[in-house]
């Protein structure tokens, strides 16, 4: 039998004897589920940690006394580096050995986040946070390959939905997290409570992951060190524009122009490099799976609804209901519980369902809570955005899980590395790109708005007049004299203003999310059924 045959090859170490395969190379037993809760662990720290910053920038730029331009580069620096090390994982997970590179991203990277909380200075910190970010991209998508590695294609729903819970939940349990240790104990904490649960997970990975293999004598293949280079300057600038165009108005300004021009020429440059070397240091030509490249697209849009619809969520309740950010976190936490449930009951049934049903399903569905968020109004609260935000999280899973089976699902074995980490960067990009165009178009609309309504408020407007007299009398019954009190009115007047269209332009952002969804809908025509008709790849 084609298991007895393999059996010769399921002592592969003294640490590992108890590590089963089958005849297609996959771990067999309890061993696989230790296997899947570790490679969870680490994507899921380095997922929490790209948005756990986010609501304590404001403490930590008192703490450290750094402009708001200066400080943004604490979130910058670290999303830079973080896409630059998720395409050039497959290969440093084949120079190195897999598990040896896993496990080297994890002590790195837990070392890093204590170098973070112990950060002097702005310029210690955006090193620290640089570092984090480079060993961090290594984790994310050396995770879901090493699922795809270790499960059987019947097995991968299930093993997926592991993996999913905390790259869907994270973005949103990291503002819940960081505000609750921000508040109650000091910006510094966001960073240290990696120390104890990375130890938790090097210790796993160093005891469940599977060993890599002897390294075979052969002659070692040179370094791609132009195609690293490369990359760095074109993904890297590429990161770069869309962090910072919003903040120096894009290209009226030089630097954002140059890092546009040198993005644009690193990128074809490096595409030619890799197609034309027998070695590259990102194997390009795994983009010839159908599955992978349409899936690929389509998790940049995926990527673009999901972090863009997080990240005005939190600017809205802090920005105009008030909200702290343990308040924030709150709100955000029911949709984060919600996405984890589905995900594990869609886990169970993914296998047997078309994936491109379940991803219409999921586009629809986020649609619709987009255009009901899109109908806020001043008096909105807590109550208005509970549901929303809970059919929100349970919509996008149905996207996120049957997405991943049918893009990386029929991709042999021996691409499965490189697939990932492709994957895994076009939802990293697409999220940059949508929180780069949101927040230049809820900066856009906001001025619309106030125009729009700034020119109604005239004083020939008999609505407009009586609303300023009664104001001018209420901050005269509290004391002010009659200029004072005008003066207070106007001033009030404005609040309301800004607030109103605030408030409108927050209700264009949720319907533009809204629409990407429903105009990615065509891009099933172009992806396969997932895991309804994956057939096992051979073993390598």
């Amino acid at each position: 039998m084609a298991t007895n045959q393999f059996s010769s090859k399921t002592k592969l170490s003294k640490k590992s004897k108890d590590l089963v395969y089958d005849a297609g190379g996959y771990v067999q037993g309890p061993r696989k589920w230790a296997i899947a809760v570790t490679a969870s662990l680490g994507a899921i720290l380095e997922v929490i940690d790209t948005s756990i910053i986010n609501v304590a920038l404001t403490d930590i730029q008192t703490t450290l006394g750094a402009t708001i331009t200066e400080i943004a580069w604490v979130a910058t620096g670290y999303a830079i580096a973080n896409v630059i090390l998720i395409p050039l994982s497959a290969w440093l997970g084949d120079f190195f050995g897999k598990k040896t590179y896993f496990v080297f991203s994890m002590v790195g990277f837990t070392f890093a986040s204590v170098l973070c909380g112990l950060s002097p200075n702005l310029a210690i910190l955006v090193i620290a946070r640089i570092l984090q970010g480079l060993f961090g991209g290594g984790l994310l998508a050396k995770a879901q390959a090493i699922l795809f590695e270790s499960f059987p294609p019947a097995e991968q729903g299930v093993a997926q939905s592991v993996f999913g819970v905390g790259v869907i939940a994270g973005p949103a349990i990291g503002p819940t997290l960081g505000g609750y240790l921000t508040d109650n104990l000091g910006w510094r904490w966001i960073f240290f409570i990696n120390l104890p649960i990375g130890l938790v997970a090097i210790a796993m990975s160093m005891i469940f992951l599977r060993p890599d293999p002897p390294k075979v004598n052969k002659t070692q293949q040179p370094v791609d060190w132009w195609g690293i280079a490369l990359l760095a300057v074109s993904v890297g600038s590429c990161q770069a524009f869309l962090e910072e165009g919003e903040r120096n108005d894009w290209f009226e300004s030089s630097f954002i122009t140059t890092l546009a021009i040198t993005g644009v020429v690193g990128l074809v440059l490096f595409i030619w490099r890799e197609l034309n070397i027998k070695a590259p240091a990102v194997d390009l030509r795994v983009l010839k799976h159908k599955s992978l490249a349409a899936g690929s697209l389509y998790s940049g849009i995926l990527g673009m609804g999901l972090y863009g619809a997080l990240f005005a969520v939190p600017l809205f309740a802090q920005g105009v209901l008030g909200f702290s950010a343990t308040q924030t976190g709150d709100l955000l936490a029911p949709g984060a519980l919600a996405s984890a449930i589905v995900m594990i009951i869609l886990g169970k049934m993914s296998g047997k369902v078309d994936a491109r049903i379940l991803i219409g399903l999921g586009a629809v569905g986020t649609s619709a809570v987009m255009f009901n968020l899109a109908t806020i109004t001043p008096q909105t609260g807590t109550d208005d955005l509970f549901w929303p935000l809970v059919w929100r999280g349970a919509t996008t899973v149905l996207m996120f899980l049957p997405l991943s089976l049918a893009c990386l699902g029929p991709i042999p074995k021996q691409d499965i590395s490189a697939a990932s980490g492709f994957y895994n960067l076009s939802r990293q990009l697409g999220g940059s790109i949508g929180i780069a165009i949101l927040t230049t178009l809820l900066q856009q609309r906001e001025a619309f708005h106030q125009t729009i309504l700034l020119a109604k408020l005239t004083p020939y407007d008999l609505e407009t007049h009586e609303r300023l007299k009664v104001l001018t009398s209420l901050f005269m019954s509290r004391g002010s004299d009659a200029g004072s009190a005008h003066q207070q009115a106007l001033a009030s007047l404005q609040q309301l203003v800004n607030i109103q269209a605030a408030i409108l332009s927050f209700a264009d952002i949720f319907r533009f999310v809204g629409l990407i969804f429903l105009c990615s809908l065509p891009l099933l025509l172009f992806l396969g059924k997932g895991g309804a008709s994956s057939k096992a790849p051979a073993a390598h």
